[in-house]
């Protein structure tokens, strides 16, 4: 991999920024770039590194952008004799394959509660990979003591510092907090913000209400619509314990880009004033 690329990963990782890396894998007879060559394609399009130019490099980009939609990889197969290749004078006589792949920072967990099922899921998350930070405002839950893996615990007013915070595009934000009124100022600071996983526990009927209080505060319904609500994967969990294993499955599955539109967007469900 070349300085500049390598560079421009980490800064997209230290960004907390999802990269599409885009690898010449196999070539054969003659080819603008050899295997290995390697382009960075940042979500505005922006590349870092080059495949050779031309036409192919111009469609790859295209497909590298849809594989940070989608986080699925794909191989693609390029013809360089072929009639799209000859109208830009790139006629190199060869084929090759290119690997197109999402490379995503370790995810950044959000955890807002600090009570039993925040503290659960707190010990259970960095084990698979979430870089976990905690909010509460009350010292007596958000400890080291209570969250040692942590990689930042804070005590704050709830709504205060997300409003200020500078949360990355891929972060998760799951909202545990001990009452309406912090949930409430919890979703009020973030609504609006493009982040991969927002989540609120509780039932249908608390978040039907939580749902009117935001839509008359402004809030926009689409954007409600993509909360994940009531949250966790029904496995009948009862214990804080079981409700952390639930929540985190359902964050495992987002991230792997396993749940279906309806499994991901349940609010709407829940809540008759988003309801389509």
């Amino acid at each position: 991999m070349s300085p500049e690329v390598l560079t421009s990963l980490q800064d997209a990782f230290a960004r907390g920024e999802s990269v599409a890396l885009v690898t010449i894998v196999s070539a054969s007879g003659s080819t603008p770039q050899r295997v290995g060559a390697k382009m960075i394609v940042h979500p505005d399009g922006r590349t870092v590194g080059t495949i050779g130019g031309g036409c192919y490099e111009s469609d790859a980009l295209g497909r590298a952008r849809e594989v940070l939609r989608t986080r699925t990889p794909v191989l693609v197969q390029y013809d360089l004799n072929d009639d799209v290749a000859e109208e830009t004078g790139l006629i190199c006589g060869g084929q090759m394959q290119v690997f197109i792949e999402p490379l995503e920072p370790p995810p950044a967990l959000y955890i807002v509660g600090a009570g039993h099922v925040g503290h659960q899921l707190g010990r259970l998350a960095p084990a698979v990979g979430f870089r976990v930070h905690v909010l509460d405002d009350r010292e007596k839950f958000a400890n080291r003591e209570r969250f040692p893996a942590a990689d930042a615990v804070h005590v704050a007013g709830i709504g205060d510092w997300l409003a200020g915070a500078d949360l990355p595009p891929s972060a998760y934000l799951v909202i545990v907090t001990r009452g309406h009124r912090h949930d409430f100022d919890a979703l009020k600071a973030v609504a609006g913000r493009n982040l991969r996983y927002v989540g609120v526990i509780g039932s249908r009927a608390k978040m039907a209400r939580l749902v009117d209080l935001l839509l008359a505060d402004g809030v926009p319904a689409g954007w409600l619509r993509e909360l994940h609500a009531p949250i966790g994967v029904d496995i009948g969990a009862v214990t804080p314990e079981e409700i952390a294993v639930s929540i985190l499955a359902e964050l495992i599955a987002v991230r792997r880009g396993k749940t279906s539109d309806d499994a991901a967007r349940p609010l709407q469900w829940a809540a008759p004033a988003l309801r389509e």
